[in-house]
């Protein structure tokens, strides 16, 4: 059975908000097993509705509408959908009585136009809303399933979660279900990723296997179908053990983690403490670890030594390797992140040098990035990168390579025990 999704309001096209609607409905019915082909979005124009709803029926047999079922002249959904399907529009008893005594409990006038809100398509099943006023509604007709949600997602979505998945779920009955997961890569452009993996997505079937880029990352979102769960998830893991024999050195996490949160966890698992030490990126790193729930147990502090007399005056920084080496250096990141750690006494210290743009600086390129990590007991390791990037570009780009490099070096040291 497939779905396809109509959202319904001009600011959506206009930009003005996003629709955020589609994807959590595109999940929904994913794990119903319900495929989503086409999503469709239409201003507040009720001939224009009427040609997406007659597209949407030569190709879908579930038509999904968010928005359009407010009290305004421009609310139409309803409207054209009852027209389209020769039905009248009635008024729910219970819906108006949950109006009403909003307006009574807010002590607000309510006016008339309100009352339309507890219209519905006659011979409709209707969804409660306990987050708003408007109702959804279910109507089958003509081997066809039609139903209608209120557009804001703080609404819709405990409308859907609450009732229109159990009514999907009886109209489908037993099926199969949709399993997904995302493998997370970074380290590795989307099109080297796919060229050491394209046998794989040439003969997919089922798992099916879909790269997606990101910023500075690239995902692979591995999807399996199977009347039975666990044989699911056993496709899946049969997939990404094949996949991580060509480009498991690049993969880092799952689903909707990301390079931060997998450090942060690394580090908590390992009961291990960080510093840092930043020029390059003037304090970005450390911005982004503290926004992490919980990063007060591994980052004790750090410094940002944009100027050379701070990286030589606090964090010591020998003279001779500004003078000889410059700071733009594989000599300067070591020392920043060896002498990082001993000043502020944590486990490891990562430091940031580099040229960010627009000009170059000591003879450096543009792009050119130095990243010193020093963990304790371990040799200091200083990568050397190269970004091709905007001058913000090249800064976040930096702290995500950070975080990668030690997240590798932490785990190949985990293994190695």
């Amino acid at each position: 059975m497939n779905a396809e999704i109509i959202a319904v309001g001009s600011e959506l096209l206009l930009g003005q908000i996003v629709n955020t609607n589609a994807r959590f409905l595109s999940q929904q019915l994913a794990e119903l097993g319900i495929d989503v082909y086409f999503h469709t979005v239409v201003g507040d124009n009720s001939n224009r509705l009427k040609s997406a709803i007659d597209i949407a029926e030569q190709r879908s047999k579930i038509i999904i509408f968010t928005g359009g079922l407010g009290p305004t002249k421009d609310d139409l959904t309803k409207e054209t959908i009852a027209r389209h399907l020769g039905k009248r529009l009635v008024m729910d008893d219970a819906a108006l009585a949950g109006i009403e005594l909003y307006f009574n409990r807010t002590n607000r006038v309510m006016t008339e136009n309100n009352r339309k809100q507890a219209l519905i398509l006659e011979g409709s099943q209707v969804l409660p809303n306990d987050h708003g006023m408007a109702p959804g509604m279910v109507l089958n007709k003509d081997e066809h399933i039609y139903m209608l949600l209120p557009g804001p997602p703080k609404e819709m979505e405990p409308m859907f979660l609450q009732y229109g998945s159990k009514v999907l779920s009886a109209v489908v009955g037993p099926n199969y279900k949709l399993v997904s997961r995302v493998l997370r890569f970074f380290g590795i452009g989307e099109a080297a990723l796919e060229t050491e993996i394209i046998d794989l997505i040439d003969t997919q079937n089922n798992p099916t296997i879909a790269p997606l880029a990101g910023e500075g990352e690239v995902t692979l979102r591995l999807t399996a179908k199977h009347s039975d769960e666990a044989v699911a998830v056993s496709m899946l893991n049969d997939m990404e053990e094949k996949i991580k024999q060509r480009v498991g050195r690049f993969l880092y996490g799952y689903n909707n983690s990301s390079l931060l949160e997998e450090l942060t966890k690394l580090l908590k698992e390992k009961k291990l403490t960080i510093t840092a030490a930043e020029s390059l990126t003037g304090g970005l790193f450390q911005q982004e670890i503290t926004s992490i729930s919980g990063a007060g147990a591994i980052f004790k502090g750090g410094i940002v030594c944009y100027a050379n007399e701070i990286k030589q005056h606090i964090l010591q920084v020998r003279q001779e390797t500004l003078e000889n080496h410059g700071a733009v250096s594989e000599q300067c990141a070591q020392e920043l992140s060896e002498n990082a750690a001993r000043i502020f006494g944590t486990d490891i210290g990562i430091s940031f040098t580099g040229v960010a743009g627009p000009d170059e600086l000591e003879g450096k390129p543009v792009g050119t990035v130095y990243i010193g990590i020093s963990i304790k007991g371990r040799p200091t390791n200083v990568e050397k990168i190269t970004l091709g990037g905007s001058r913000a570009a090249n800064r976040e780009r930096a702290v995500k390579f950070g975080c990668y490099f030690l997240i590798r070096n932490l785990r190949e040291s985990q293994n190695a025990e």
